[in-house]
């Protein structure tokens, strides 16, 4: 159990006894006393250590670092070494002494000055304490010690007023300038950094933080699973003192039995639970649970920014769990390690870094921060998730069709498909000509994603290394189908209009059909709203099932903008002959094209 000093007093307004407790901070109670003792700033600390050794310190220090991790506790401890009657040979201060223990605690001292730049920061403060260092100290071997917290928060004219003692300081007087934002220091007052020595504090691993909870709960008579002791760490965010605060919320709550669950609890965490249902959820592709999935979450009490936190560490999991199965995160539950391998086992890596990368975007561009309602954000963003396009290696892809079973064996529609397939036939290049592309690496591979059953250019696209596969069937191979037929056909789809989507008929009267190779039509359409519209995947394969149903057969329609300009032109040509020469020198990929009808797209 935790030591808690009772204190009997007898109350102003009764004459019954009250017991009150007197119990010191954790963070306050372990703050560090020796240069040895600060974890992480070892670039600092020994600095400064052997500076009070060798009596070299400066009139000046800038501690720079996020909050927590110990600026001002080495700002004291610089002090309680250059006032120390007990002070080692190595520059370390005993820590027991009348003045360590006056400096240390923070109390009143001649020589040791705290001050809060937040509440003391205009020009008359300033004055105030450089004719304060004007005085020499209360004795010959000590010094005088000015801590500035928050020393951004000086004003322009504030640190005008100091420039003058900083450049040319009275003897054994030593400033010690503490921020956390250095950047408006440089904004409001550059010539000060040119007049302090500058030490930029580093974050708190998360290891050295848990090894530091593990010491304090030793010394308070605790323990703790290595589990909790970690979700606090990274809850921390690399401040020990957060983590030493949190860690005393969570013994007041638990009365000294700690668990994971526990400090889940207190901190808000949403149980790694959740996370594998929502994996169900995303690799079922349901995206209407999400809607019931979120409201679970806002029922319970969660808050969303916490999930969506909680979110990209579980994807970070599930990534690390994909590319390296033993390669365990030491903050995963053991009774849910087996669970998170699964299900990272189902998800190719690329899905994993994509959905990650998406989790990412809604954190840097700010909107999540700035949303008044993150509800729909959140929910739109898992929405994206459960319609997110699956990727497979296009090398996995044509060993599967290189196999004896794929080989040996013919294809409806397709004759001589188990004879091996020659490269299908592009359409010749209309104008220009380009270099053959370098295969690089080839290793890892292009990638098939798993779209919409509708290509999005003509039939003979151009040579690239991602596969777009589809789901319709194959066009009918054969010769096209003659102008006149696929016109009148045209103009009988758009008399009917059964199927069409609506307020689309009247740009698709300014549309030109013609035919292509195996099936295939090539809509030309003028630039503008129509022909935007009609390269949606969605509108475009309505209007391909209601041109397939006038016309009688089955067909294929790609889109084209009317009046291309030249260039463009050439650099298609120029594309559709890199995709001969490609399915030329790897006349399996032709197979792949064909047998599963897939589409060759730029990467």
């Amino acid at each position: 159990m935790r030591r808690t000093s009772l204190r009997v007093a007898w109350g102003f307004f009764s004459s019954q006894p009250c017991i009150i407790l007197s119990n010191k901070a954790l963070a306050r109670k372990y703050r560090p006393r020796r240069f040895a003792e600060v974890a992480t700033q070892e670039h600092v600390s020994r600095t400064l250590k052997r500076a009070v050794a060798s009596g070299r310190v400066a009139h000046a220090y800038l501690f720079c670092g996020p909050r927590g991790v110990g600026k001002t506790t080495l700002a004291r401890v610089l002090a309680m070494a250059l006032n120390c009657p007990r002070r080692g040979e190595d520059g370390e201060p005993c820590g027991e002494c009348e003045s360590c223990e006056r400096i240390w605690g923070g109390h009143t001292s001649l020589d040791v000055v705290e001050i809060d730049a937040a509440s003391n920061r205009g020009v008359d403060d300033a004055r105030d304490l450089r004719e304060r260092a004007m005085y020499a100290p209360s004795d010959a071997g000590r010094h005088k010690v000015y801590i500035v917290d928050e020393a951004h928060m000086l004003t322009r004219e504030a640190w005008n007023a100091l420039l003058k003692v900083l450049e040319e300081p009275p003897p054994r007087v030593i400033f010690v300038f503490a921020t956390t934002e250095p950047h408006k220091i440089q904004q409001a007052a550059a010539p000060i950094l040119s007049r302090c020595q500058r030490f930029d504090f580093r974050r708190i691993g998360v290891q050295d933080i848990v090894a530091r909870l593990e010491e304090v709960l030793s010394r308070e008579q605790m323990a703790a699973p290595e589990a909790a002791l970690w979700t606090i760490a990274r809850k921390a965010d690399g401040a020990l003192r957060d983590a030493l605060s949190l860690l005393d919320q969570v013994l007041a709550f638990t009365d000294g039995d700690v668990t994971d669950e526990s400090v889940r609890s207190v901190l808000g965490l949403v149980p790694q639970e959740r996370y594998l249902e929502l994996c169900e959820i995303v690799l079922g592709r349901r995206p209407g649970d999400v809607f019931r999935f979120v409201e679970q979450l806002v029922e319970e009490g969660y808050d969303l920014i916490e999930f969506y936190h909680g979110l990209a560490d579980g994807l970070r999991t599930l990534l690390r769990l994909r590319l390296d199965p033993a390669d365990s995160p030491p903050d995963l539950r053991p009774d849910l390690s087996e669970a998170y391998a699964e299900r990272a086992a189902r998800f190719e890596a690329g899905d994993l870094v994509r959905m990650l990368g998406l989790a990412a975007d809604l954190e840097t561009d700010g909107s999540l921060r700035k949303a008044a309602q993150p509800r729909i954000l959140i929910e739109m963003l898992l929405l994206r998730y459960a319609y997110l396009e699956r990727t497979v290696e296009v090398e996995e892809l044509i060993r599967r069709l290189g196999s004896p079973e794929v080989v040996g064996t013919g294809s409806a529609g397709n004759p001589g498909a188990g004879k091996g397939v020659a490269s299908p036939k592009a359409s010749p290049a209309r104008q220009g000509s380009s270099p053959e592309p370098e295969m690089h690496g080839r290793a890892a591979g292009p990638a098939v994603r798993e779209t919409a059953p509708v290509a999005t250019r003509t039939p003979t696209a151009p040579a690239a290394s991602v596969v777009r596969a589809s789901t319709e069937p194959s066009p009918v191979p054969g010769a096209s189908d003659p102008p006149a037929a696929l016109e009148a056909a045209w103009e009988r789809m758009l008399q009917e209009g059964a199927g069409l989507p609506q307020g689309l008929k009247a740009f698709l009267r300014m549309a030109k059909v013609v035919p292509a190779e195996k099936g295939w039509a090539v809509v030309q359409m003028p630039p503008g709203p129509g022909l935007d519209r009609l390269q949606a995947v969605r509108v475009r394969a309505q209007v391909e099932a209601a041109f397939r149903a006038a016309l009688g057969a089955d067909v294929r329609i790609a889109v084209e903008g009317a009046g291309e300009p030249l260039e463009r032109l050439s650099t298609e040509a120029a594309r559709r002959e890199r995709l001969e020469r490609l399915l030329a020198r790897e006349p399996v990929l032709g197979r792949a094209v064909e047998e599963l009808d897939l589409e060759l797209l730029d990467s």
